[in-house]
């Protein structure tokens, strides 16, 4: 979480230098610079159709659409408040299992979905009116589209993880990632001033690819191996602080008391639906630990 937070930043200092389409490309041939051994046509044939078409969406959603929405979103808003929104994903894939797998939410986990909404209303409604105005706003609701992406990337993932490893799955929703960006990122590679960015640029922008689709990845499914899942979600509270002080500490950003509202009511959000139940018989004040 810590890698991805950053990132957020990181990706809004590329993006001031390098172009949205270019940028995405990169990301996905740096990717399968690393997952590509594992793109064997033996391996890959054994894949079933339904599992092709499965794999593809995740690819549309997770990949191809979260990049695209993520990198224009931040551009267009501060480091501050997209880390902020990008938090809400753990409530997001509740309430998207709930709309589309028909799993209800227990009452913590609505109360955290209410807080994420709740804290992105915040954002959007103080940077509308105020510093950024309308372009903030554009911004953050592109980086809310990010974040439905990728829910619904958590969400396909359910029916391959029982059949496929994680990894491989990696490796070919990189791969339909990369196919389904080419033209928009082959587009932008006539006229482009290689020579305007500068090698600081380039090393962030490598340190990115392989930090968004290989280090993070590879340490979040070592790490919940683990540790429990409800001690995980904890661990989502660490995104936007990282964004933050990447945005504070690099990017000049001053955060507000709303980015601190709207931080309280996501991070009370995923504490709260972290939580153990209470086992029966438990002492009143007693952990459930």
């Amino acid at each position: 979480m810590l890698l991805v937070g950053s990132n957020v930043g990181i990706g809004k200092s590329i993006v001031a230098s390098v172009p949205v389409p270019l940028f995405a490309l990169s990301r996905f041939v740096i990717a399968l610079v690393v997952l590509g051994p594992l793109l064997r046509p033996s391996k890959m044939r054994r894949v079933a159709r339904g599992e092709w078409l499965n794999l593809f969406l995740q690819a549309f959603f997770g990949t191809f659409g979260f990049t695209l929405l993520m990198l224009n979103g931040v551009a267009r808003t501060s480091a501050v408040a997209a880390g902020v929104i990008t938090s809400t994903i753990p409530a997001t894939v509740a309430l998207f299992a709930w709309i589309f797998l028909k799993e209800k939410p227990g009452g913590r986990a609505l109360a955290s979905i209410g807080l994420a909404i709740a804290g992105v209303l915040v954002i959007n409604v103080a940077q509308s009116g105020g510093e950024g105005g309308m372009g903030s706003l554009t911004g953050n609701l592109m980086v809310l589209g990010a974040v439905c992406c990728e829910s619904l990337y958590v969400i396909l993932s359910r029916r391959l993880t029982r059949t496929l490893s994680a990894i491989d799955i990696c490796a070919y929703t990189h791969g339909i990632g990369f196919l389904l960006m080419l033209p928009l990122g082959a587009g932008s590679l006539t006229g482009f001033d290689w020579a305007s960015v500068d090698a600081g640029t380039w090393t962030l922008l490598v340190w990115y690819g392989l930090s968004a689709s290989i280090f993070s990845f590879w340490l979040w499914m070592k790490g919940i191996r683990h540790v429990d899942g409800s001690l995980a979600g904890v661990f989502c509270a660490v995104l936007p602080v990282a964004a933050a002080v990447y945005g504070i500490a690099f990017l000049g950003e001053r955060p507000t008391l709303a980015h601190g509202v709207a931080l309280a009511c996501v991070v009370a959000g995923i504490a709260l639906a972290s939580l153990r139940p209470r086992a029966a018989g438990t002492v009143s004040g007693e952990s459930g630990a």
